[in-house]
């Protein structure tokens, strides 16, 4: 396993080639024959709310220009514009499909990883849920001759699964105090938006405020926190190498600091105007450790501002690690647009995220 050292000089040669697939996502990869048959690793892009596979065009170009030889990029599109107004689980069957439909036209491949955007992380965690094979049990013995050792581990849809990455996504719901920022923590507000969500955003909206409650279910946030049935949504998240939370610390109206990186108030931490030249924006990072599950359950924060199916969401995410990286475009002339900034949407406008585009490759594993 490689780790990309941080300072990789990105190389001039690579040209980058994409092409449209038959699902109407994008595939980005080396324009250079023996680094296009090298790159193993599938990388899965996936967009957020209303959104398309061009919302992670400059940060696909990136990954190929500085991994030419290792990655193969793909940019989801199964659920693009008001498709993701479907729910999150309608949106992670389909792009469980298409990562499927990936693997098989690139049978090559051998491990992967996920970076998605707002709502898009959701998806992406429920199609892992989706994709997960467990490892193989019994004895060396009772394996076929020509099974490796790897075999025997936890697999994403075969592949050994490796870095799943999210950016703004609200992990948490948007139903807590102040998750959804534009409603500037209004309890009134936010009360009204929790009944009157799903006007606009239907399905989505109803998970997102856990409102949903079909077949007399708990809500689908808080059944992804659980291995619930054949999916099994936290072995899932638990089988990759490293899961990252990028968030931003103010100015993004659509997902607020809290449910984006999985805290409670008592544990946002105080950050620094820049902790390194490279990545002016990078403000904290935070390696968490795994709490196991009593360790879980005796976690108590006194007037936390947290209600009871936050704080459960919290509790349950936090047995399994995350490296927690905050990011703040305060001083930027576009901070009220820090949603779209910190995944650099559109390249020209949103040019001042390329730090942290850069921040996300450079740590990396490959």
């Amino acid at each position: 396993m490689e780790k990309i050292e941080n300072g990789r000089v990105e190389d001039d040669n690579v040209r980058v080639c994409s092409s449209e697939t038959a699902d109407g996502g994008e595939d980005v990869y080396s324009s250079k024959e023996s680094d296009a048959s090298s790159a193993d690793h599938l990388v899965i892009l996936v967009h957020g709310i209303l959104g398309s596979a061009s919302d992670w065009r400059f940060a696909a170009d990136q990954f190929v220009r500085m991994l030419p030889d290792k990655v193969f990029v793909h940019c989801s599109e199964k659920n693009m514009a008001t498709l993701t107004l479907d729910g999150v689980d309608v949106m992670g069957d389909r792009l469980t499909e298409e990562v499927l439909e990936v693997i098989k036209r690139k049978p090559h491949l051998r491990k992967i990883s996920f970076v998605a955007h707002s709502v898009g992380g959701l998806v992406a965690r429920y199609a892992i849920g989706k994709l997960y094979r467990p490892p193989r049990t019994g004895s060396q013995e009772d394996l076929p001759s020509d099974s490796g050792e790897e075999e025997t581990k936890a697999t994403i849809a075969g592949l050994e699964p490796i870095n799943f990455i999210t950016v703004a996504t609200p992990h948490l719901g948007s139903r807590g105090n102040k998750q959804v920022p534009f409603l500037f923590g209004l309890p009134a507000l936010e009360k009204l938006a929790g009944v009157t969500i799903h006007w606009i955003f239907k399905r989505t909206g109803r998970h997102l405020f856990l409102t949903d409650d079909e077949d007399g279910k708990p809500p689908l946030l808080m059944r992804m926190v659980e291995d619930d049935g054949d999916l099994r949504f936290m072995s899932a998240l638990r089988s990759f190498k490293r899961r990252v939370a990028y968030s931003n610390v103010g100015y993004d109206h659509i997902v607020g600091w809290r449910t984006s990186s999985i805290r409670r108030n008592s544990e946002l931490p105080k950050w620094e105007e820049c902790l390194n030249e490279k990545y002016p924006h990078v403000v904290y990072e935070e390696r968490c450790k795994a709490y196991d599950p009593e360790q879980c359950q005796s976690v108590v924060v006194e007037d936390d501002g947290l209600d009871e199916i936050e704080e459960k969401l919290v509790t349950a995410l936090s047995r399994v690690s995350w490296e927690k990286v905050d990011v703040s475009f305060h001083s930027s002339r576009l901070r009220f647009a820090a949603h779209s900034v910190i995944q650099v949407k559109y390249q020209y406008m949103h040019s001042e995220g390329a730090d942290v585009i850069q921040h996300l490759i450079d740590h990396f594993l490959v």
